[in-house]
C-alpha cells in the first residue's frame, strides 16, 4: 500500500488514521514515509519552515514494529503507530539530542526518557523527531527573535511574513504544516498559546500538574507545563489524554485524580458543547497588543457572535481586577537560575558546561555561532543571589497565586457564574500561567493580509473537560482553519 498525499491529508485526524490502519488501507510505516517526505520537501527545502530540529533515525523501524504488533496483538489506543514531534527541551533516551536549542548542548543525550515520553511510547506513539524552539525557551536574550535558536536557526511562519509567537514555535509550525499527526510543546507563559494563535492551530496549555515535568529542561518550577499542538481540537484532546497522569517524581501531579493510564477526553468532543454554556468575554486589550496587530477586533466580534449562534450565553464585558497586575518577575528569574543550575550541574562529565556561569563563558567563547542576539538575560540571572530563600521570591510566589486565582480567573468565573472566559488572541496567557490554570487556543479566522487570528478559552484548575467541549463546539460551528497554501 502506498497512499497518495491527498489520501493522508484527508484522514489526518487520529481517529481516522486508526480506522484506515485497522482496515489495512494504511500502515504506520506509510505514515512515517509521508511525514518524512513532507519535512524534506517543505521544512528543509521549498519554503524552508525550519520547524524540525532533528529526525529520529529509528522512526521507520519503530513504525514497522508497531505494524507487526497491530497484526498480532491489536492496537494500544488512538496513538498506536502515530508519529508525534517533541519540542527540543523534552528529554528522550534514544539517538536524538535534547538541547533546548543551545549549541552548548548540541551533543547532549538525555540519560532517560521524560515521563511524558514514556507515556507516549507506552501508548504506541512514534517519536518522529525534535522541533526547533526559541533558545532556552526565550531565556537567553531580551532581543532574541521568537523561534530562533543558535542550534536550529529561525523558524519561519507557514502563512507568510508574520510573527511566529512564543517558544514552542517549531512544534506549532510542524503541526500547521502537517509534519506529524501532532506535536508537544511546553509553556511557562504563552509559549504554547501564542504560536498556536499565530499559526492557526489548536494549542492546549493544561493545568500545571496535569502532565509531569520530569525530564523537561526547566524554566519555572511554578508555571512550567507541557501541552499538545495539533490541527484540530479532537487531535489535541487525544494527545492531552495520553500525556496526563500522576508521576511519583513530580509533586505537581499528585493532585491529578484521573486514571493511571491517562485521561480520555474524547467524550467531551460534543458539537453542542456551547449550548447553554456561559462564556465571559474579556475585552480590555492592552494598547501594546493592539498596536502589534495581533488582535483583529472585527474577527473577535465575529467570534463572540459565533458563540451566541452556537447557543452560548455571552456575558460581555467582564472585569478581571488583577489583569494588569501589579506583576513582578523576581519569581521567574530566580526559578530559572535555580532550575537551570540544577540541570547543568547534573550533566555528564564530558559535557562542556555544568553551571550558568560556564554556559555564559562557553557562549562568549563561541559568540560567532552562539550569540547572534547576545545573552543579557542569562548574565542578569547569573548575577542573582539567595534565589529561593529570597524574601521577594517568597512574597511573589504567594502574591502571584492570590492575584491570578482569587483576584483573577476565580473572581471572574464566580462573579459572573461562567463556564469559561474567552480572550482575544492569547492576551490571557500570563494570567492563566501565573494561576497554573488551563487554556485552549483555537483558530478564529484570518486577517485581510492573511495573518491567522485565534481566541483562547480559559478556566479554573482541571477544567480541561469543559474547555475541550467549548473549544470543540466553537471549532465545529465555525470551521475557520485553512491549510497553509503550499500543497
Amino acid at each position: 500500500m502506498n497512499p497518495t498525499k491527498e489520501f493522508i491529508i484527508v484522514i489526518h485526524s487520529k481517529e481516522l488514521l486508526q480506522e484506515a490502519m485497522e482496515q489495512g488501507n494504511l500502515t504506520s510505516r506509510d505514515l512515517v514515509f509521508y511525514y518524512l517526505t513532507r519535512i524534506a520537501e517543505y521544512d528543509q527545502d521549498g519554503p524552508h519552515i525550519n520547524a524540525v530540529m532533528e529526525i529520529n533515525p529509528d522512526a521507520i523501524f519503530l513504525a514497522e514494529a508497531l505494524d507487526v504488533e497491530r497484526k498480532t496483538g491489536g492496537r494500544r489506543g488512538l496513538l498506536h503507530g502515530v508519529p508525534i514531534l517533541l519540542k527540543d527541551n523534552i528529554g528522550t533516551h534514544d539517538k536524538m539530542h535534547t538541547s533546548a536549542g543551545a549549541l552548548a548542548l548540541a551533543q547532549y543525550i538525555s540519560p532517560e526518557d521524560a515521563f511524558l515520553v514514556r507515556k507516549l511510547r507506552q501508548a504506541g506513539a512514534i517519536i518522529l523527531g525534535k522541533t526547533n524552539m526559541t533558545e532556552w525557551a526565550n531565556g537567553i536574550s531580551s532581543s532574541m527573535w521568537a523561534g530562533y535558536s543558535s542550534r536550529g536557526g529561525q523558524v519561519a511562519h507557514p502563512y507568510g511574513e508574520f510573527f511566529v509567537g512564543g517558544s514552542s514555535t517549531g512544534s506549532a509550525a510542524a503541526a500547521a504544516m502537517n509534519f506529524a499527526a501532532a506535536a508537544v510543546g511546553t509553556e511557562t507563559s504563552a509559549s504554547i498559546l501564542s504560536p498556536a494563535v499565530q499559526m492557526s492551530v489548536v494549542g492546549i496549555k493544561p493545568t500545571v500538574g496535569l502532565i509531569s515535568r520530569t525530564g523537561i529542561i526547566p524554566f519555572s518550577y511554578s508555571q512550567d507545563t507541557a501541552g499538545p499542538l495539533a490541527r484540530t481540537v479532537s487531535d489535541a484532546a487525544i494527545l492531552l489524554g495520553v500525556l496526563a497522569g500522576r508521576d511519583e517524581s513530580d509533586p505537581a501531579t499528585w493532585r491529578y485524580a484521573g486514571p493511571d493510564g491517562g485521561q480520555d477526553y474524547t467524550g467531551y468532543l460534543n458539537v453542542e458543547g456551547l449550548r447553554g454554556a456561559r462564556i465571559g468575554i474579556y475585552c480590555d486589550v492592552p494598547e501594546h497588543v493592539l498596536s502589534s496587530g495581533e488582535v483583529d477586533e472585527f474577527l473577535f466580534d465575529q467570534a463572540v457572535s459565533d458563540l451566541t449562534k452556537a447557543g452560548a450565553q455571552v456575558v460581555k464585558p467582564i472585569e478581571i481586577p488583577s489583569f494588569h497586575g501589579p506583576w513582578k518577575y523576581n519569581k521567574i528569574n530566580m526559578e530559572f537560575k535555580h532550575g537551570i543550575q540544577n540541570f547543568l550541574h547534573n550533566l555528564p562529565a564530558h559535557m562542556p558546561i555544568h553551571s550558568l556561569s560556564e554556559l555564559i563563558h562557553w557562549n562568549q567563547k563561541h559568540k560567532e555561532q552562539a550569540l547572534r542576539y547576545g545573552q543579557d538575560i542569562l548574565e542578569y540571572r547569573e548575577s542573582l543571589a539567595d534565589l529561593l530563600n529570597d524574601r521577594k521570591y517568597i512574597q511573589e510566589s504567594v502574591l502571584d497565586l492570590h492575584l491570578a486565582q482569587r483576584e483573577g480567573i476565580d473572581h471572574a468565573i464566580d462573579r459572573y457564574q461562567l463556564d469559561a472566559i474567552m480572550f482575544p488572541a492569547y492576551i490571557g496567557a500570563d494570567l492563566s500561567a501565573k494561576a497554573g490554570y488551563p487554556s485552549i487556543a483555537v483558530p478564529a479566522g484570518y486577517m485581510e493580509n492573511g495573518r491567522p487570528f485565534g481566541v483562547t478559552f480559559a478556566g479554573k484548575a482541571f477544567s480541561e473537560p469543559a474547555l475541550i467541549a467549548i473549544a470543540y463546539s466553537f471549532e465545529q460551528h465555525t470551521k475557520h482553519r485553512k491549510q497553509p497554501v503550499f500543497d
